[in-house]
């Protein structure tokens, strides 16, 4: 057995949870869990010289290949590709494995294996440098629609739902924590934005607890969060050997990373439109952001007056976290203006949406 060499980890990733106690302590545990999977489900790291695995907000991503042999977990995958993914232990990172198996690869990706005690996932490798994000918006919108109706699963008696909590209960508890948050923050907004946002809690909290149609929601479903799968043509590629158009659809991406919530799809609508902003047109942004809601919400077959509703209070929940932190200037007022444009009045004196940062381009990621 040929031995395994140490993965470097990234230096975004070393500095982010340098910050805390609990984050030094799993920084240093994070080699020998690295370890302990590859050596658990025979994996080699499938990384170029002196290449680093890619990270996100949450945890690193490491491409694999099986070592060995088709029992392993990757037998049925892509090729013997996948992805070893371990993640600061945290409520999200330990709902994600139930979300996917509860998928079982269709619209999100493929789970190969799971290992609770590490919090660390063997995925199905996806083309991590094509994303949504690089898909012209009018070819974008049909995609994620069709992944939402994939992704919108039906409850039923797997033991994996009983670990996912509930959209209503989330608008309860914000119906609670709003007002107190807003006044300890000195009222960083004005008062009927928040009442704006306190209605939608109370009136889609009322609504989410007694709907009929309740499905699981991938939360954070934007744009770099959707992937192309292995072998999937761009958009408006010709097939091989033709000069015909080939297949580019849902089929053609799928979701990782969910903040899986068991609620209303229309939750889901939020993140699309709180990233991209800079692509909105320089004349009347505020309708044609009000139109893109309508569109992701159409294409999905949704309510977009929900969609709407949901996108407003959950940009009051961000601006209200981002009015608690340090250097978050940008973020806040991004959030200020998609919320305030929602509830139909643009709040004054904020930059244009061309001008306002994408999430995690301020200091300190969003």
């Amino acid at each position: 057995m040929s031995p395994i060499l140490n993965v470097p980890i990234p230096s975004d990733l070393s500095r982010r949870y340098n910050r805390t106690p609990a984050g030094r302590d799993w920084l240093v545990s994070l080699p020998g869990l690295i370890r302990h999977c590859l050596e658990q489900w025979e994996l080699v790291p499938d990384l170029e010289p002196d290449a680093l695995p890619w990270s996100g907000h949450g945890g690193v991503a490491i491409p694999v290949r099986r070592r060995h042999g088709d029992e392993s977990p990757l037998h049925g995958s892509h090729g013997n590709a996948a992805v070893l993914k371990v993640a600061f232990p945290h409520d999200e990172a330990t709902r994600e494995r139930h979300a996917l198996t509860l998928w079982g690869g269709r619209g999100a990706v493929r789970l190969l294996a799971a290992d609770a005690g590490s919090n660390a996932l063997l995925l199905e490798r996806l083309e991590a440098g094509r994303s949504l994000q690089d898909v012209r918006l009018e070819t974008a919108v049909p995609v994620w629609g069709g992944l939402v109706r994939q992704l919108s699963v039906v409850p039923d008696d797997r033991p994996e739902w009983r670990e996912i909590d509930h959209v209503a209960a989330r608008a309860e508890q914000w119906s609670d924590e709003f007002p107190e948050t807003w006044e300890r923050l000195a009222r960083p907004f004005p008062r009927w934005l928040l009442e704006a946002a306190l209605e939608v809690c109370q009136t889609r909290g009322a609504v989410g607890r007694r709907s009929g149609t309740d499905v699981l929601v991938h939360a954070d479903l934007h744009y770099l969060n959707i992937l192309a799968r292995p072998g999937a043509l761009q958009p408006g590629a010709p097939q091989p050997g033709t000069r015909k158009e080939g297949p580019f659809g849902p089929a053609s991406y799928a979701a990782i990373d969910p903040q899986p919530m068991i609620g209303e799809a229309e939750f889901a609508v939020a993140p699309v439109l709180w990233n991209r902003l800079r692509e909105l047109p320089r004349v009347d942004p505020g309708p044609a952001l009000l139109a893109r809601c309508r569109d992701f919400a159409a294409a999905a077959g949704l309510d977009a007056e929900a969609a709407r509703q949901w996108s407003l209070a959950r940009e009051v929940e961000n601006a209200l976290w981002y009015a608690s932190q340090r250097d978050h200037e940008g973020d806040l007022a991004r959030s200020l203006w998609v919320a305030s444009t929602l509830a139909g009045a643009t709040l004054p004196d904020l930059p244009r949406p061309q001008e306002l940062p994408e999430p995690g381009e301020a200091v300190g990621g969003g």
